[in-house]
């Protein structure tokens, strides 16, 4: 297999527990425990702005309503994006793409971009991800590694930038999902890890790619899957579990 440049250990949105997921608050969190690695959910505006969060609406993590791709960023980046999770973050903006990107090259941390497309955005959405992490990371050591549930969110990405590593996504191991991620040119592939075994990772590994998986919060767990020979690990607990 080629050389990996990615550490172990990826902090889930951020120390995403801590503070509110998908957000600077919560990358400064877990850089301060320790955490050179992110992963975080983008996804776009109205209007094509490429930014952090999870959920197809706003209801959960921010004071917005309804579905972020019928709002230019212009609004969205005034919604307060940190009250739900505790009065400590009130008033967190969602951050940009290229706010999630300045930080992590001024600290030389690596980072793993799910893109999330709200629905019926997957190809517009994988194709604007990819155009903008080969901007902001252009002349980086290290790139974004790209993944997605969404195979035509790859398929876009794998077509406007050829060149940035992609992963394929899995909370089931579907049928055809090896051929599929031949298909699209992954250099990994990241699942849920109760799907995750060594018979498993040999088998990734057998095809040259590198195996991941989400989300790990129990040590046991953790060191079970080390000595399995796992590749990366995505978790909540960065208080827990330091790299």
């Amino acid at each position: 297999m080629k050389p990996w440049p990615y550490p172990l250990w990826l902090a889930h949105r951020g120390a995403g527990k801590l503070a509110p997921e998908n957000t600077l608050a919560a990358f400064r969190l877990g850089a301060q425990f320790g955490y050179r690695a992110f992963e975080c959910d983008v996804k776009l505006s109205r209007d094509g702005e490429a930014f952090l969060l999870h959920d197809d609406t706003l209801d959960r993590t921010t004071s917005g309503r309804g579905s972020p791709a019928e709002q230019d960023w212009e609004a969205l980046a005034l919604l307060d994006a940190g009250s739900w999770h505790s009065p400590a973050f009130a008033a967190e903006p969602l951050p940009a793409f290229a706010q999630i990107a300045q930080f992590c090259l001024a600290n030389g941390c690596a980072l793993n971009v799910e893109i999330k497309p709200c629905p019926g955005t997957e190809a517009l959405t994988g194709a604007t991800v990819a155009r903008e992490a080969a901007r902001l990371w252009a002349g980086a050591d290290v790139p974004p590694l790209l993944s997605s549930f969404k195979p035509e969110a790859l398929v876009a990405a794998r077509d406007t930038e050829p060149g940035l590593p992609r992963a394929l996504l899995l909370d089931t191991l579907w049928d055809g999902w090896p051929e599929v991620a031949e298909a699209l040119g992954v250099v990994a592939v990241i699942t849920n890890w109760r799907l995750m075994d060594r018979a498993l990772i040999e088998r990734l590994h057998a095809r040259g790619w590198r195996a991941l998986v989400y989300t790990v919060n129990d040590v046991p767990v953790a060191e079970q899957l080390i000595a399995d020979g796992i590749d990366g690990l995505i978790t909540d607990r960065v208080d827990r579990i330091t790299p």
